[in-house]
């Protein structure tokens, strides 16, 4: 894989965080009852990001959670050693009945790792509504799944990879595109 572009710098991607975070506020009419749960591993980070600017918009610190898929991916059968998949670090501590659930995560894709998240999430408790953010909107989906918060719609060839990367799991802080 070589990489073909840089799409977003560390203050694209800090610009994109704040949209998504005054979005989510504005849509839900202030904070009450949200609860954010970012997809492991780089929805977890980007979610925590959202959190610590809605604290700073709003003086309020939402809920945050972080939600493993292991074991509700539809790919199961085609991994080599699916006996070694395990959930791992599925942490929510807050109650999610009668919550709005925004799910967060880095990239959307096919719609697979979403759909296999909200069923963790049904089987978890049953929220009031599941929104979903994500960094970046690839296209190609295969479920009929559309984010309700978009940091950016990076439109894409089936060949193409994006990758992102933040400092919190890669030392470095970009979105790039790679064939």
């Amino acid at each position: 894989m070589q990489e073909k572009t840089q799409l977003l710098d560390e203050a694209a991607i800090g610009r994109a965080i704040k949209r998504i975070s005054h979005e989510i506020i504005e849509r839900n009419k202030g904070t009450d009852d949200l609860v954010l749960v970012g997809i492991k591993t780089r929805g977890t980070p980007i979610a925590k990001r959202i959190q610590q600017t809605i604290e700073q918009i709003e003086s309020v610190t939402v809920p945050t959670g972080e939600l493993d898929i292991s074991l509700y991916r539809d790919d199961l059968t085609e991994i080599d050693n699916h006996d070694e998949a395990q959930l791992n670090q599925t942490n929510i501590h807050e109650q999610l009945q009668g919550k709005t659930v925004i799910l967060v995560d880095d990239v959307l894709y096919t719609g697979r790792t979403v759909r296999a998240a909200m069923d963790a999430i049904v089987d978890i408790d049953r929220p009031k509504q599941i929104q979903l953010a994500v960094l970046v909107d690839r296209g190609h989906r295969e479920l009929p799944i559309r984010a309700d918060y978009v940091g950016k719609n990076i439109p894409t060839s089936q060949e193409e990879v994006i990758k992102v990367q933040l400092s919190d799991t890669d030392d470095v802080e970009q979105v790039s595109i790679y064939e």
